[in-house]
């Protein structure tokens, strides 16, 4: 085991195995794990909001899924990850409210699924696993080593997608 590299909201960071890289309070938020799983470099980023179009002068590129997606990549890839073999497993996106709506304002995890599946697809990056929606927010750590994503939640067992 090598050291724990710790991604905060809004935030992205890579390793390389044998270190392994976490994110806390997934909610609505998505987790999304890159990893080449030949030179087992690897990254995360957390991913508040999907569309960085939609807001004025922003600077906080790992913010959406648009743009943080983007810059993940390029840094697992200028890390020494081969951009042709990289693979995704994403976490989060949950409905955090009660009640049920149509409102957009109210759906932000599910349009965050959204937006990060949309961008993968367009990056030629293949989704392996998936631990998205229901209600619940979930903590999630990723191994490049193995590719194992642990995603942990209150109340629930721990799983690895």
């Amino acid at each position: 085991m090598g050291e724990m590299i710790k991604v905060g909201m809004a935030d992205l960071n890579v390793c390389v195995s044998p270190d392994g890289i976490t994110t806390l309070g997934l909610g609505s938020c998505v987790g999304i794990a890159l990893r080449d799983p030949v030179t087992k470099i690897g990254g995360l980023a957390h991913v508040m909001l999907p569309d960085s179009t939609a807001i004025r002068n922003n600077s906080n590129i790992p913010k959406f899924a648009d743009t943080g997606i983007e810059e993940l990549v390029k840094k697992v890839v200028a890390k020494g990850a081969n951009r042709t073999r990289l693979v995704a497993k994403i976490a989060g996106g949950a409905q955090m409210f009660a009640f049920q709506s149509k409102s957009d304002m109210v759906r932000v995890g599910e349009r965050n699924v959204e937006a990060t599946k949309k961008k993968l697809a367009e990056m030629k990056i293949p989704i392996l696993a998936e631990d998205t929606g229901d209600s619940y927010g979930r903590t999630v750590i990723f191994y490049p080593e193995n590719g194992d994503f642990i995603i942990r939640a209150v109340g629930k067992p721990e799983k690895v997608i």
